[in-house]
């Protein structure tokens, strides 16, 4: 049978995985693979270091701990909630920046919980013995239990275990579900800011700029982890080298990055193409018009609107990019090619072929319903036409009342019991609440529903009964009190009771809609997600009975690692070089946002190398998460900070193109010069290992 599966892929010249291609779990990372390609061998010490050196966020960011007393390097971007939370109209943090000059003055970051991953278990067996013999709608719901009570027992276990003391534990799908991995993870939920530089500089070139490249952005930010009020003890974390690395230099990422679906089927591709993407595109563009036109009111309506804004035209651009690639007919007929070699390679075996050889069809006949359910179900579930912190706010205290009052095992995943600690500090973060962006959000998500739904549908009619969205909007947000942190954690812990009798508009209004919202959920997982996730397993074990585990599984938002190097490349036949300066930044402003330089980088300008180098970039395989994921050289010194992507490395989301995929990062001699030289801390240069 090897003998004749080998045949069929060979015939069908099916690619093999790179060295420099890849988001591996660390438990797979593919060492002789990089030894070959990179002259560097790598060891279970040295892998075990960088895996407990790096860190996640828990808001869709990597990180990595650069000293032992609980130092945490990230990019500026992913602390821009924090510092719009403890922003004024007189002190505004998020466009001036923030140094702490000493520890009492790290400011509490209570939106961010940092997770280091101490420890993978393979728990695929008993999954599956779970979901043995039933149906889709049965297995979806018994998959749910069982990961739940993994989970749960495994955070029991740790809390005996004075080895390691409580652990924050998750079951990860891997391989559209050919395996489960239990992730054990190390949580510090006390985090605090200590540095952060100007938006003007961290987000220098503004929207037009980003996912280009050359750069010049100072994308760092520093939070430290504390235990028991007191900085964190943290002996593993990456020591800083000031001189990074050179041109054509191996180097290595690690980090969480988001999402990938480099291993959906043909059909599901299509989908994304013809209904996803375009849908959201569309609905994201006439948004981002709306913040704009709100930004121009005035100064402080400008302020308001940036984070918001900010994470829109990131996610607008990504969008764009991956439809384009998704209109390549090259990407798809290689999809195509390769789908059809596993299917030979499946057909031509009597065990796989009765175990997998109709799924294919089963989770195409699934895109085909979710073709149809599709835009009630984004509106809806997928938050299009439901926006809003508060509305947010009000369906977190809702469903989470309702579903607390069920056995763990049959609620929804996002209220299981481990996940309700991360829920609640998000949900009693005492984050701001702006009610002229409330309304706007709210209302426009209620024109969205009337228009792409129809005036006469019935859940239209629900949402909106004979009232205008302009006015329902201003009606829920003025009535509201759930701006204030102390009110939503009266109605958290009051949990059902305290929901049902609570008069609060936007809760009763949430509390209304909530179980045609559920229904249209409901139909979702049992006529979609069932049949996809049944028909992905399916094709999931045909893969590792063809390939094992020479694939890498797609990005999920937990640690993987990658290999590549310091590179330039050529654009439209001319190269592109991997370093920028300084000086180069300096030659670029014009005065005017967003090339305009911020007051402290003007003033220090005389006391600068402009040789300094600022940003390179790299050949690493990286997407959405993989954001302050540190950058480290064959020592396992830190030697960047990655904050970005080239245009083309947004296909990543489907393939990895190593001529023109790059990865951008700050250099370390940026983050020494902008520390020293321009903001006054070299205590923390130093803490780092900058200064030396």
């Amino acid at each position: 049978m090897k003998t004749l599966l080998l045949c069929c892929l060979l015939c069908f010249g099916v690619r093999a995985a790179r060295a420099d291609e890849g988001m591996w779990p660390y438990n797979q990372v593919p060492v002789e693979a990089i030894r070959s390609t990179f002259g560097v061998s790598l060891d279970s010490t040295w892998l075990r270091h960088l895996q407990r050196s790096t860190v996640r966020l828990g808001n869709g960011c990597s990180g990595s701990l650069v000293s032992p007393d609980g130092l945490v390097l990230t990019n500026h971007h992913c602390v821009q909630d924090v510092l719009v939370g403890h922003s004024t109209e007189q002190n505004d943090l998020f466009a001036h920046g923030f140094v702490a000059r000493s520890r009492a003055e790290e400011l509490p970051a209570p939106t961010i919980a940092i997770d280091v991953l101490v420890e993978m278990q393979d728990v695929t067996a008993r999954v599956r013995a779970a979901l043995a013999g039933l149906d889709d709608q049965k297995a979806n719901e018994a998959r749910k239990r069982v990961l739940s009570q993994i989970e749960l027992a495994s955070e029991a276990a740790s809390r005996k275990d004075p080895a390691t003391g409580s652990l924050h534990c998750e079951v990860v799908t891997l391989y559209q579900g050919g395996q489960y991995m239990l992730y054990r993870y190390k949580r510090y939920e006390d985090v605090r800011l200590v540095f952060a530089p100007e938006d003007a500089i961290a987000d220098y070139g503004g929207d037009p700029d980003n996912f280009q490249y050359p750069r010049w952005d100072l994308d760092m930010a520093l939070v430290r982890v504390y235990e028991d009020g007191k900085p964190a003890h943290t002996p593993e974390y990456l020591h800083a080298s000031p001189a990074g690395p050179a041109e054509s230099d191996p180097v290595f990422v690690s980090g969480q990055p988001g999402t990938t679906e480099r291993l959906l089927t043909v059909a599901q591709l299509e989908r994304e193409r013809d209904a996803v993407l375009p849908l959201r595109a569309l609905l994201e563009s006439e948004l981002r018009g709306r913040y704009l036109q709100f930004g121009k009111i005035g100064p402080e309506e400008n302020r308001e609107v940036q984070d918001p804004l900010l994470d829109l035209e990131n996610g607008l651009k990504v969008r764009r990019m991956e439809l384009a690639a998704l209109l390549d007919d090259s990407l798809l007929a290689s999809k195509a090619r390769d789908e059809r070699a596993l299917r030979a390679a499946v057909t031509a075996d009597p065990a796989l072929a009765r175990d997998a050889g109709g799924a294919w069809d089963e989770v195409a006949h699934a895109q085909a319903r979710a073709r149809e359910l599709e835009v009630r179900h984004d509106l809806t579930e997928g938050r299009s036409g439901m926006r809003g912190t508060l509305w947010t706010y009000a369906r977190t205290i809702v469903r989470g009342a309702a579903e607390r009052e069920k056995p763990n095992g049959e609620r929804l995943r996002e209220f299981v019991e481990t996940q309700l600690p991360y829920v609640e500090q998000r949900l009693l973060a005492p984050d701001p609440v702006y009610p002229a962006i409330e309304r706007l959000e709210m209302s426009f998500g209620f024109e969205r529903l009337r228009e792409w739904l129809g005036p006469d549908d019935p859940l239209v009619h629900a949402v909106l009964g004979r009232t205008a969205p302009d006015t329902l909007a201003a009606r829920l947000v003025a009535g509201t009190r759930l701006a204030d942190p102390a009110f939503r954690e009266q109605l958290w812990k009051g949990g059902a009771k305290a929901v049902a009798a609570s008069d609060d508009p936007m809760i009763v209004y949430v509390r209304t809609l909530d179980p045609a919202l559920r229904a249209i959920r409901k139909q979702w997982e049992d006529e979609v997600d069932a049949p996809t996730t049944r028909g992905s397993e399916a094709i999931a074990r045909a893969r590792f009975a063809v390939y094992g585990t020479s694939r890498y599984p797609d990005a999920t938002s937990t640690l993987r690692f990658n290999a590549g190097r310091v590179e330039g490349w050529t654009e439209a036949g001319k190269p592109v070089a991997p370093f920028t300066t300084i000086g180069q930044a300096f030659a670029r402003a014009t005065g005017d946002d967003p090339l305009a330089l911020p007051p402290s980088w003007i003033g220090a300008r005389a006391a600068l190398d402009p040789a300094t180098l600022f940003n390179y970039c790299t050949t690493n395989d990286i997407v959405g998460g993989n954001s302050g994921s540190p950058v480290v050289n064959a020592k396992g010194e830190l030697v960047g900070l990655v904050f970005d992507g080239n245009i083309e490395s947004i296909a990543g989301t489907y393939w990895f193109d190593p001529r023109v995929n790059r990865t951008v990062a700050v250099h370390p001699a940026a983050m020494r010069e902008a520390l020293v030289r321009i903001y006054g801390a070299e205590g923390l240069a130093r803490e780092m290992g900058l200064v030396r």
